[in-house]
């Protein structure tokens, strides 16, 4: 498992429901294309998994590089 997720907002979540709008903002993402890093943990996980039709994530690893995700 890698240390931090770099979550980035891909799609506007203009109608979609309320709790999901919520769950990007969450995330700390408030504009698109705009990109986060986040620890790796279950409950970020599971957030992602809530909007992942709504952003595109990549594991960054111990030594700096990064792997494609979700």
């Amino acid at each position: 498992m890698s240390n931090k997720l770099r979550i980035t907002l891909a799609k506007s979540p203009i109608g979609y429901s309320y709790r999901q709008k919520r769950t990007v903002q969450a995330l700390g993402l408030r504009r698109m294309h705009q990109t986060v890093e986040r620890k790796d943990t279950p409950i970020v996980r599971g957030m992602v998994d809530r909007v992942k039709h709504l952003v595109t994530v990549e594991e960054i690893t111990n030594n700096g590089t990064m792997e494609a995700g979700e």
